[in-house]
């Protein structure tokens, strides 16, 4: 997957963000660190991978999938905020085994990771990891894509609303 189209997307709407409630210059590393866990709980919850003491099943797959982008959205914008894009292409893989739980695991501590370090390394491997949490989600690149495109275009409408 081409990430440069995301990154342009991303930073579009960073910047009206940041201008329309004068946030210009200001250090958002952390807020959003915070604003993407939260995502990924709000994921994960969807997913229901973790309640072992319930029968209820997942949530539709396009209300996973857009819980999904939210997260990607953060997870774009803070490497526009160190200067760390991906240029290079993404390829779908079959997964590396993990198990669901243990995948989420995964993203949360290179989350923590990259918060502690700021390196593209641990960026690049934040980045990884979600993407391949996506694809156990069962979710396609294309599907993703297609999805973050509609949701920045959501985003885009909450902010002429005030949101």
């Amino acid at each position: 997957m081409d990430l440069s189209i995301l990154y342009s997307l991303q930073r579009q709407l960073d910047e009206r963000i940041e201008r329309q409630h004068g946030l210009q210059g200001e250090d958002l590393f952390d807020k959003k660190v915070l604003a993407l866990l939260v995502e990924i709980g709000e994921l994960a919850n969807e997913t229901r991978c973790f309640k072992f003491w319930s029968v209820k099943p997942s949530s539709p797959q396009e209300k996973v999938l857009e819980e999904y982008v939210d997260g990607l959205h953060f997870i774009l914008s803070l490497g526009l905020e160190c200067g760390f894009m991906r240029s290079s292409s993404f390829r779908q893989t079959n997964g590396n085994g993990a198990q669901l739980v243990e995948q989420f695991l995964r993203v949360y501590w290179t989350v923590d990771e990259f918060r502690k370090t700021k390196s593209q390394q641990s960026y690049d491997l934040l980045l990884a990891e979600y993407l391949q949490l996506g694809e156990q989600l069962g979710f396609s690149f294309t599907q993703i894509e297609q999805a973050y495109i509609q949701k920045n275009k959501v985003n885009h409408e909450r902010q002429n609303q005030n949101y």
